[in-house]
């Protein structure tokens, strides 16, 4: 808005169901256009795609008028503003009740099919079939009613606490999703169903859950040394290399079953740092399923709508909500050129992104000068030169050109040639869906955090 008599440019705007905002700049319009300008707008966000929706859009001016014509004006637009009023009116109605019944009906449906998944839970748990089921109370006995000195981390989804179960005689870590969260109660649900099925010594093992009283809660094994972005970023123990290319092929093996060795196709869809745990021999066990999709093995990339964490997101994926193994193997190298360079995905360190900061060096043939500074003279440069090739190799921005995750496992084991890459970052290429595809998928991205997914 600007008011040409106070000489004042105002601009408001809001986020969601967010506060309003505004900000307001004092200038003399006259001194800086011409005699005729077009009115208009546009947006950017700089090299990542995104969206935008235009909700309502309005100008009006207080030019000088023929005052002959005023009184008639006046008259033609407050006819066809009130014509042009109960026509929105009548519209409105329309689609707000097709809306309201749509949404009530949805509701309905989504609230019935998560009862009958929890009854489907029920059912193999008391044929001795999945998990073992626990009661709220022995939970809440083996986290000391779930204190904070027990608390091992936090996320979006809840807390996870250290505890120890009585009658097994070991400690577990206790997930305990926020109360009344409907996601918490989806993620859930979705670990239970499929993790419970999973076997493979690079996956955490879930001991039991435990679904009661509006709780929502699962039992894991417990992972004596955290997970890996404590080691990466928050400089609990310096990992050496030797432990660091272990890591990464123990990560690849688990991504491999998922993928590939399984009856179905496990997406996992929120692979980062924060979801690789570590054993007390610093062995991978990939963890945090509740974002997970089965899917046929033939089948090719499924609109899932997005989900996961900003740094790790693969760019087709964002733009068009179909997750895809190549999806899941972006993110894999991602996690990759943050073991080697102890660098997170997202660096305010760094003027771009870590995987073009990676490109940038490998194409001037520097990219032994990305390794974690940290590590020193402690490293295999055929190692080094070998994982980061491979970060950036699953990382392409063209899906159609990353490896699958056997043929990444297989140069990681050097029994493959590393791949030549170009030695400039291309452009990610990819077709976007129409609005109703994208509108059809819950978006839901949390934003990068150490504390996400633990």
């Amino acid at each position: 808005m600007y008011n040409s008599t106070t000489r004042n440019l105002s601009v408001f705007w809001s986020y969601g169901n967010g506060p309003n905002s505004s900000l307001s700049y004092y200038i003399d319009l006259k001194e800086v256009l011409p005699q005729w300008v077009t009115v208009g707008f546009s947006a950017a966000t700089g090299v990542y795609f995104e969206r935008h929706t235009l909700e309502s859009w309005e100008f009006s001016s207080s030019l000088d008028i023929d005052e002959s014509n005023k009184k008639t004006r006046r008259k033609i637009g407050l006819i066809i503003g009130l014509t042009l009023l109960g026509c929105i009116l009548i519209v409105g109605a329309g689609v707000a009740f097709v809306v309201l019944r749509r949404h009530i009906g949805g509701a309905v449906d989504k609230n019935k099919l998560e009862e009958t998944n929890l009854m489907s839970i029920n059912d193999d748990l008391e044929r001795g079939a999945g998990p073992r089921r626990f009661s709220y109370k022995d939970l809440a006995l083996a986290t000391n009613n779930f204190s904070d000195e027990r608390k091992l981390g936090q996320g979006g989804f809840g807390g996870v606490f250290k505890g120890h179960l009585t009658d097994l005689d070991i400690p577990v870590a206790v997930k305990k999703f926020s109360r009344g969260s409907k996601q918490g109660k989806k993620q859930y649900i979705t670990e239970v169903k499929i993790i419970s099925m999973l076997r493979h010594r690079n996956l955490v093992q879930l001991i039991g859950c435990c679904h009661e009283q509006g709780e929502f809660l699962l039992v894991y094994e417990f992972m004596p040394n955290g997970s890996l972005d404590y080691h990466l970023f928050c400089g609990r123990s310096q990992l050496s290399w030797s432990l660091r290319y272990k890591i990464a092929i123990g990560l690849a093996s688990a991504l491999l079953y998922l993928h590939e060795e399984w009856e179905q196709c496990v997406l996992h869809r929120d692979i980062k740092s924060s979801n690789v745990m570590l054993d007390s021999d610093f062995n991978v066990k990939m963890g945090d399923f509740g974002l997970a999709r089965l899917m046929d093995h033939e089948l090719g990339p499924q609109t899932t709508g997005v989900v996961g964490t900003l740094g790790y997101l693969a760019p087709e994926y964002v733009s068009t909500g179909r997750a895809s193994k190549e999806s899941d193997v972006y993110s894999f190298g991602v996690v990759a050129l943050e073991i080697a360079t102890g660098r997170k995905s997202v660096d305010k360190q760094l003027e771009k992104g870590l995987v073009e900061w990676v490109w940038d060096l490998y194409g001037n043939g520097q990219l032994i000068s990305a390794v974690d500074e940290r590590m020193e003279t402690d490293v295999e440069p055929k190692q080094v030169e070998c994982l980061m090739i491979i970060g950036l190799w699953c990382a392409h921005p063209d899906r159609t050109l990353r490896p699958s995750i056997r043929q990444a496992s297989r140069v990681l084991s050097f029994e493959a040639d590393l791949p030549q890459l170009p030695t400039k970052m291309p452009i990610a290429m990819y077709h976007v869906p129409s609005s109703s595809l994208v509108s059809a998928a819950e978006a839901s991205i949390t934003s990068s955090s150490i504390n996400v997914g633990r």
